[in-house]
This record gives structure tokens, sequence and C-alpha cells, in this order.
């Protein structure tokens, strides 16, 4: 399965794709989609629309992940652009019928390296070494991309593995918006009462 993940921005724009095959990740594709401050807003968002749509039908991905938006109050503007930015790799999503997942980047970071507030340098090494990657990728982009893809996939498995190992308790909910059980906790077998 090819999971891609993008880091989006206006400016430059990360991506990585990924292959997930037996327990395996191997790196299919990573690059960056490059605008210029020039040219005006609205040909920057369809740069990135068409790139990104390109990237969708040449990669063939099962689902493509973004990281949620965060934004600070001392710095509303940066996140209105990045919304705009998000919006045209939504809508990209959307027009070829690829599921989109979103994680806060605590959550990535946390399936990375086992820290939700490792820093840029712990994630960029860390994405290297499991990907055996000779050098760190130039922009911090593709490595948040890449990132993202591959905590998916742990993602992913953690959830399977759950759902496999416990029985569905009477009574509990299939969550809609994880794959998991709410209501109940699973019954522990390994407890002697």
């Amino acid at each position: 399965m090819v999971i891609l993940g993008i880091d989006p921005a206006l400016v430059i724009t990360g991506y990585g794709a990924i292959q997930v095959r037996n327990n395996a990740i191997t790196l299919v594709e990573a690059g960056i989609i490059k605008t210029s401050a020039d040219e005006a807003v609205e040909q920057r968002l369809d740069k990135i629309y068409r790139g990104i749509s390109k990237l969708i039908i040449d990669t063939k991905p099962a689902c493509l992940v973004l990281e949620k938006i965060y934004s600070h109050y001392r710095h509303p503007v940066t996140s209105y652009i990045l919304g705009q930015a998000r919006g045209v790799i939504c809508l990209a999503s959307a027009r070829e019928k690829v599921p989109l997942i979103e994680y806060g980047a605590t959550r990535v970071k946390k399936a990375i390296v086992g820290n939700g507030l490792a820093s840029k340098a712990q994630v960029q090494r860390m994405v290297a070494g499991l990907l055996g990657l000779e050098q760190l990728p130039r922009y911090n982009d593709v490595t948040d991309a890449l990132a993202l893809a591959i905590a998916h996939s742990y993602i992913m498995k953690a959830t399977r593995f759950e759902n496999r190992h416990c029985e569905r308790p009477k009574g509990a909910k299939q969550s809609q918006k994880h794959d998991c059980f709410v209501g109940l906790r699973p019954p522990r077998n390994d407890l002697s009462v």
C-alpha cells in the first residue's frame, strides 16, 4: 500500500510517498512543489493543486495524510495562508477520491520518535534511519511529509493489532472517528480476581 504524506505551505509544499508491505517501509518518491512570491496567489494555489493531483495519479496512494493546522494567536496570517494551500490539497484529494487523514504534530512525533515533543532534528534523523537514507532530506518539508506517511503506517498497524486482539464487547459501538471501540473497555483476560 502506498501512503502519501504532504506538508502544505504556499512557498514550499513537501511531499513523501512510501510503500508499506509486510512490515517493511520503502521510499517511493519525495520532493517539493515550489512557488514564487512573484506569482499571484491564485497561480500559486493552482500550481500546488495541479502538482498534488499529478502526484496522486502517478503514485496511486491508498490515502493522503496531512498535519492538522496549529495556529498561534501571534501569527494569524500564517494560518490563513496555510489554510489556502491545505484547501487545494483537500480538493485534489476529493477530486481523485483518495481518503484524507489528519494528525496533530505531537501525535506524529510520538509515533515516529516516541516523544510528542521531539525536535525537528530528531524526527529528521529517525525518518532518514527508517527509510535507510544516506543523507538527510534537504528540506524539512520533505522530512515532515515522510514523517506523516510513516506515522500513519504505524498508527494503522497498532489499530489493526488492537482490533484483532480484542473482541467487541456487547453494547460497544464502533467509533466513527477512529477504528476502535467506544463506550466499553475490552475485557482483560490477564487479570485474576
